[in-house]
């Protein structure tokens, strides 16, 4: 699989799914609103675990640094 997704954004998503995990857990949002919360903040760690975002695979994104030889 192509790793696409560079340190900084890992990190922002990490500190996202916190954020998210933090809301939902704390009752600060419940309901559907949490449950979707909690789907999301899953979407974003396995994400920044295996450094692929299917999302930017379409468009040609990537926020890896490129080793230049």
């Amino acid at each position: 699989m192509i790793k696409n997704t560079g340190s900084a954004d890992r990190v922002v998503r990490l500190l996202l799914a916190a954020l998210m995990i933090y809301l939902a857990y704390s009752g600060m949002v419940s309901g559907i609103i949490a449950t979707i919360l909690y789907i999301l903040s899953a979407v974003f760690i396995v994400t920044s675990l295996i450094r692929t975002c299917p999302l930017y695979m379409p468009f040609g994104i990537s926020t890896c640094k490129t080793k230049e030889g």
